[in-house]
């Protein structure tokens, strides 16, 4: 902001000269004004092209419009060396602005950094800096601050405000045992936080790290500006030189001063800062507008990547359905339904599944961790417990065959859980899950944005999984997967898809982080706090919302499009004007537009990404 203000002082003293200099009839004064009109408008110009020839950057728009300018003043032609340096600041300061707007909508999400934390010392709350709590330790949020370090909370009841991090505007009401979330902030009561990662894994700076390292994954339309404009430049110099000295040696009657005026010409237009700086304010206007509606993007190569999607995989449970599942029935053979219900809730103790989790909360009484002596998991199988001295195992229809025990015919179409006790089949639990109320109208949206495959993969029984994929009207519903098939079963849609298409994972992040990895775009679901997710994914939508992913794409599109249009519009009128320059009929002033005004127009097509 400083840096502007001081081009725009610099800037208004090179006009306050230059106007009278227009009309001084005395040459000598006249002069005078023109230098310090020049002075002022190119001094830090100068000054930037010298120090970037001592550094090696001999071929940069500094250099250019130094040699445009100082080769039309030797000629005489003082009110266009003024012109061009004078237009070429205001280009940069509109410029400048420009990143800056887009830049404020990325560093928005800075202010989520918290700048203290509050301990009681000895019964006084003082301030202290959030990376001296680690967890464990328990630290005080007052009404209005910001939580420095995710938690759960030990004392106390509050609203929070999580708009920051997910884009939404509705507060969430917290109690004793709920988890918090830094970067999100406590609006009403006071409360004491037991931390339960450092600061730095924290959510916050999470969020934080992966926003500030996003510019360095660099799109390919990017990477060709880089490129083009590495020899690009060096030959339009090379090219200005030839014209001002070849047609005065080997043509007749061809006057070495207008030849030279072309080339200087020829040199301005030739400035590709139109290109370089546009393409790139294009993907970072995307970035900033993506992470206003709760959408982290990596890096501007995967919002790219994201135009480019025809194929989308699902997980099912936590993404296409809430994940949030309830115990509807239980059928047990010799024991009450509450005594089946409490062993299966002790062999699940140790599990965050969400199908664990829903028997742990359907079952009777509190759990008590000293009946249980062993625990293990069962890859693809279930858990196996020792409580009471007795083994107990949870699983599905895979551990019943694991076993060599038949499988007892239950007429339900949600989840079944089978309870083993000492090897002897004693049970079911039936449990059964919600899809998602956007899901249908999510998977509308991404049909008519060029998705032609959606499919999802589940570990769930058949009956389950292809009756969620008939209601959402999925192209293809691969069941009753393994977590080590998952992987395998992506890598064969990904090799009977096209080369030129863009594959796409939509996951929630924990489980299922290694397809994450391995697709061309990784998207995780409602991934606050998930350090799996924000890792592996490319994309994190910090919300639970479907919706978000086709609102990604769209954005994507969009930027894509305007990055396009941009680079066509550039080319064709410095080519256009080169052209004409070369043969006489465009003056330093149509170089000029060729120039700034090119790159101002371009910049403000680039701006339109941040507007809704």
């Amino acid at each position: 902001m400083r840096q502007n203000k001081k081009r725009i002082a610099r800037i208004a003293l090179g006009i306050l000269f230059f106007i009278p200099a227009l009309f001084i009839k005395n040459t000598y004064i006249s002069l005078a004004f023109y230098i310090l009109s020049l002075l002022f408008a190119g001094g830090t110009v100068f000054l930037s092209a010298v120090r970037n020839l001592f550094s090696g950057e001999i071929f940069d728009e500094n250099l250019l419009m130094v040699i445009a300018a100082a080769g039309a003043f030797a000629i005489g032609e003082y009110p266009e060396a003024v012109s061009v340096m004078l237009l070429y600041q205001i280009g940069e300061t509109f410029q400048s602005i420009a990143v800056n707007r887009s830049r404020k909508s990325i560093q928005s999400l800075m202010d989520i950094r918290p700048d203290h934390a509050n301990i009681d010392q000895d019964g006084e709350i003082i301030e202290v800096d959030p990376s001296s709590i680690h967890p464990g330790d328990t630290f005080i949020v007052k009404s209005g601050e910001r939580i420095p370090l995710d938690g759960i909370i030990t004392d106390g009841a509050s609203s929070v405000d999580v708009s920051a991090l997910t884009g939404e505007s509705k507060l969430r009401d917290v109690l004793t045992g709920d988890e918090v979330l830094s970067g999100s902030i406590n609006l009403t009561g006071l409360i004491r936080v037991e931390a339960t990662r450092d600061f730095e894994e924290s959510t916050a700076s999470k969020i934080l790290d992966l926003v500030e390292n996003a510019a360095s994954k660099k799109s390919k339309s990017e990477n060709f500006i880089t490129s083009f404009a590495r020899w690009y430049t060096p030959t339009v110099v090379i090219l200005a030189v030839l014209l001002a000295f070849l047609p005065p040696i080997f043509m007749a009657g061809a006057v070495f001063s207008d030849w030279l005026y072309r080339a200087l010409t020829f040199l301005v237009i030739s400035c590709p800062c139109a290109l370089i700086i546009s393409v790139p304010l294009s993907y970072f206007a995307g970035l900033g507008r993506a992470s206003r509606q709760g959408i982290l993007i990596k890096g501007s190569n995967y919002l790219d990547a994201l135009s480019k999607i025809t194929s989308i995989v699902f997980d099912k449970t936590g993404t296409l359905t809430k994940g949030v599942f309830k115990v509807q029935s239980v059928n047990s053979e010799t024991l009450s339904e509450s005594a089946l219900l409490s062993y299966a809730a002790h062999a699940e103790n140790f599990s965050h599944h969400p199908i664990a989790e829903a028997i742990q909360k359907a079952a009777e009484g509190t759990i008590d961790a000293e009946r249980i002596s062993s625990v293990s998991e069962l890859p693809g199988l279930g858990v196996f417990a020792v409580v009471d001295g007795r083994e107990i195992a949870c699983g599905n229809r895979r551990l019943l065959e694991s076993q060599n025990l038949p499988v007892p015919e239950i007429s339900f179409s949600g989840t079944t859980v089978y309870v083993l006790i000492d090897g002897k089949y004693e049970g079911a639990i039936m449990l059964s899950d919600e899809v998602k109320p956007e899901a249908a109208y999510a998977i509308q949206l991404l049909r008519t944005l060029g998705a032609k495959r959606l499919i999802m993969l589940t570990g769930d029984k058949d009956e389950i999984g292809q009756k969620v994929g008939r209601d959402l009207q999925l192209d293809e519903a691969v069941t009753e997967l393994l977590p080590g098939d998952k992987v395998s079963e992506f890598e064969r849609l990904i090799e009977n898809a096209s080369k030129k298409t863009k594959t796409a994972f939509v996951g929630d992040g924990m489980n299922d982080a290694p397809v994450l990895a391995r697709a061309d775009v990784g998207i995780a679901m409602g991934s606050l706090g998930s350090d799996a997710a924000i890792e592996a994914a490319d994309v994190v939508i910090m919300t639970d919302e479907l919706t978000r992913i086709p609102e990604a794409i769209k954005l994507s599109k969009a930027t894509n499009r305007i990055v396009i249009q941009n680079i066509v519009f550039a080319l064709f009128v410095k080519f256009l004007v080169l052209a004409l320059s070369a043969v006489g009929f465009a003056s330093m002033w149509a170089a000029v537009f060729a120039d700034v005004g090119v790159c101002i127009i371009a910049i403000l097509n680039a701006m339109r990404l941040l507007k809704k």
